[in-house]
């Protein structure tokens, strides 16, 4: 089946550019850069109000395009967030609604639920954002963390990535942050080399090799950082343990009960804070070589994180590693804290250092890249995205969004199955143990810390109407009582 994917998609590329050729455009097309960060939380950068982590090169990158304050995660885990980002379609449409292969329901703690049954592979035959632009002469390049297939020919040289530079079955890097990586996608280099260093070199080889071509480039670098293990970076481990040490009370973390969990509420990690510095002065590498290659101005830059920080673990368990607060909670729940996340996007001709309101999702990327780029839409396949073009243009619009993540499984985190909508300024977050739903004014109360379900019923009974046709409507599946499977 891949290898017949692959032909078509060679056929319909082949096709169109000799039926009708290229879009007409007055300038050569816009390379892409597309940068996934890997657990990063809402408040991991210092122009996301960050005072512990020092991330100069994306604040920078900030000044010279939009930041969004108001952008989520599809979902509160990884892999379906980046199945949304491949296909633009809500991760409950693709029916992946949990990292893969996801947690038994027997390893939480007194479970009255069956999670659903989830696919554990990107299906090929979803046309994803990379066989769009490969389709219009894009050159297309992968590396890093992949999650979307459990075997090989699943992963990204199977789903339009022309080559793939570490993008395999696992969420977490099997050997570790140093070599030798344990990587069947990429060679093993010297001992005591940093995987995020690794990754940024494979991607300025690839901008390298494409800087002799006039083909555009779609490149897509995946950072395993910050996700666990928790492994700083050498290089500036000691200055940050120096900086914990001038922190009140030594940088002790202050922690606050989550359902069955711990969240953290300050940040002062310092192997954390040494990953964060070593992938920010990984992306200055980015922009240099973007420079350096006269092509940075012509470059559209995506910069955001596959689902919130992780702040939140069973009490029993080791303390997370970062703080998003004001955000409630983290990775693995529909608080805030798991699914609000920091999104920069420079693009040519839009406004500098401004900052959008609107909120906007994963499956966003896709149809806003493709308008970018002048290339053709696909309506048929990001049929849940919005085209982001217009709060681009005008960062002070801000428009009605409504928005839905639904989890119907168990997480490490604490998390128990259940699902959760915003609309306007008004969140609703529901548990199916409990089948009890909570509502919050984010307006007012970013910290979910007021519910007012008791006080505004009616609105919290529509939005509990709105929420599950809206997952009816994409085929969700639910958890059902023990016994009852």
């Amino acid at each position: 089946m891949a290898c017949q994917k692959y032909t078509l998609l060679l056929l319909a590329s082949f096709g169109f550019l000799c039926a009708t050729g290229p879009p007409a455009r007055s300038e050569p097309p816009p390379n892409v850069l597309f940068i996934l960060v890997d657990d990063l939380g809402w408040r991991d950068l210092g122009s996301y109000g960050s005072t512990f982590y020092e991330t100069p090169h994306l604040d920078r990158l900030a000044a010279t395009g939009i930041r969004f304050t108001d952008a989520y995660a599809a979902h509160p885990v990884c892999s379906p967030t980046r199945a949304a980002i491949m296909t633009g379609k809500d991760p409950t449409r693709v029916g992946i609604t949990d990292w893969i292969p996801g947690m038994p329901t027997e390893r939480a703690e007194d479970p009255q639920l069956v999670s659903p049954e989830d696919i554990h592979n990107l299906p090929l035959e979803e046309l994803t954002i990379a066989e769009a632009f490969r389709q219009q002469g894009y050159r297309t390049f992968f590396a890093g963390k992949w999650h979307l297939g459990e075997t090989p020919e699943y992963w990204p040289e199977h789903q339009g990535f022309e080559i793939n530079k570490g993008g395999h079955d696992r969420g977490s890097p099997p050997g570790g942050y140093y070599a030798p990586y344990e990587n069947p996608r990429l060679e093993d280099g010297p001992e005591g080399e940093y995987l995020t260093d690794r990754l940024t070199t494979e991607a300025i080889r690839f901008m390298e090799q494409a800087s002799e071509r006039t083909d555009p480039f779609f490149l897509f670098l995946s950072f395993y950082t910050v996700h666990t293990p928790i492994q700083g970076c050498a290089r500036y481990d000691e200055h940050y343990r120096e900086e914990k040490l001038k922190l009140p009370g030594e940088g002790k973390p202050a922690m606050r009960k989550e359902g069955l969990g711990q969240t953290r509420l300050t940040q002062s990690d310092p192997e954390y804070a040494a990953m964060v510095r070593c992938m920010d002065q990984n992306v200055g590498r980015l922009l240099k070589e973007l420079k350096h290659q006269q092509l940075y101005e012509n470059t559209i830059i995506v910069f955001t994180s596959d689902n919130g920080g992780l702040t939140t673990l069973p009490a029993e368990r080791n303390i997370a590693p970062t703080a998003v607060i004001p955000l409630r909670a983290g990775k693995g729940w529909a608080y805030e804290g798991g699914i609000r996340v920091p999104l920069i996007i420079k693009a040519p001709g839009i406004q500098k250092g401004k900052v959008s309101a609107q909120p906007v999702t994963s499956m966003d990327f896709y149809p806003t890249l493709l308008e970018l780029a002048g290339l053709p839409s696909q309506n048929q396949q990001h049929v849940d995205g919005k085209s982001l073009v217009p709060y681009l243009k005008d960062p002070a619009k801000v428009d009605d969004r409504t928005l839905v993540w639904h989890y119907p499984h168990y997480h490490g985190s604490g998390w128990r199955p259940g699902s959760a909508i915003r609309a306007g300024r008004w969140k609703l977050v529901e548990f199916y143990e409990e089948t009890s739903v909570e509502l919050y004014d984010l307006s007012r109360d970013l910290n979910e810390e007021h519910d007012l379900a008791g006080k505004y019923p009616d609105t919290a009974a529509a939005l509990r109407e709105q929420m599950h046709e809206y997952i009816k409507q994409r085929g969700g599946r639910y958890p059902v009582r023990r016994g009852q499977d």
